[in-house]
């Protein structure tokens, strides 16, 4: 997926000016995230895109959900100018906008029912070399604490978010969330294939503690994408 284009059954992501291409993993979350949008269509008026990138997310919500207004904020100027062409070439571009401007900084006059993120992932790890990358990878620009706080001040009072996180970082994301009364209600985990680890885990949180569905998800069985892979990505991928 490091072309500098990725095509969907309904629209493309450009990604040249982007450091941060399309990822399978992301293209998973965005999927479960529309199911689980699906589930609440007559709830979800307003979405909220952390760290927007290419655009990628909302354009995978907005496929799903045909009502939404979704909202993108995206730091990096380059990767907020493509996310909004890629935005204009679609369908629905009447209902989807990029705010170049740091998720800290970002100030609206509604809140939203839904929120989704796939924020920087490593924070201990050696940064890369390259200056765009580095942010869009690395949690220096927006910690966990920092993302937390800016969902709590953007998100409805009944209102839930969904979050894509490196495996090894999920608990301590839990715990951080409990501290600030958001509790998980979905917890998925990810793998490549039945002989990996796992590495993702996608999460679903809300205000008031529920019975936590659990579920695994392994993306490659056999060489071939798994049935719930398929499922979940069908009405995106060109040959599923």
């Amino acid at each position: 997926m490091s072309n500098n284009y990725f095509q969907f059954k309904q629209f493309i992501i450009k990604q040249n000016a982007c450091a941060m291409k399309v990822t399978t993993d992301a293209c998973l979350f965005g999927a479960w995230a529309a199911v689980k949008m699906q589930n609440e269509t007559d709830k979800i008026n307003k979405v909220l895109d952390i760290g927007t990138g290419t655009g990628l997310l909302s354009l995978l919500l907005a496929q799903k959900n045909n009502i939404a207004i979704i909202d993108a904020v995206e730091i990096d100027e380059s990767a907020a100018i493509q996310a909004q062409q890629n935005f204009q070439a679609t369908a629905w571009k009447e209902r989807l906008q990029v705010f170049t401007t740091s998720i800290q900084r970002f100030s609206h006059s509604s809140l939203y029912d839904f929120i989704i993120t796939n924020p920087p992932f490593f924070n201990n790890d050696l940064p890369s070399e390259n200056d765009k990358r580095n942010l869009a990878l690395h949690s220096k620009a927006l910690t966990l604490e920092e993302l937390i706080q800016a969902i709590k001040i953007n998100l409805s009072p009944n209102g839930k978010f969904a979050i894509l996180l490196p495996y090894h970082r999920t608990e301590s994301f839990l715990q951080l969330a409990s501290e600030h009364s958001f509790y998980v209600e979905e917890k998925v985990m990810v793998k490549q294939t039945e002989k990996h680890d796992y590495f993702r885990s996608m999460l679903l949180f809300g205000k008031e503690m529920v019975f936590i569905k659990l579920q695994e998800i392994i993306i490659k069985q056999n060489d071939t994408y798994s049935n719930e892979f398929k499922n979940l990505l069908s009405d995106y991928y060109l040959h599923l």
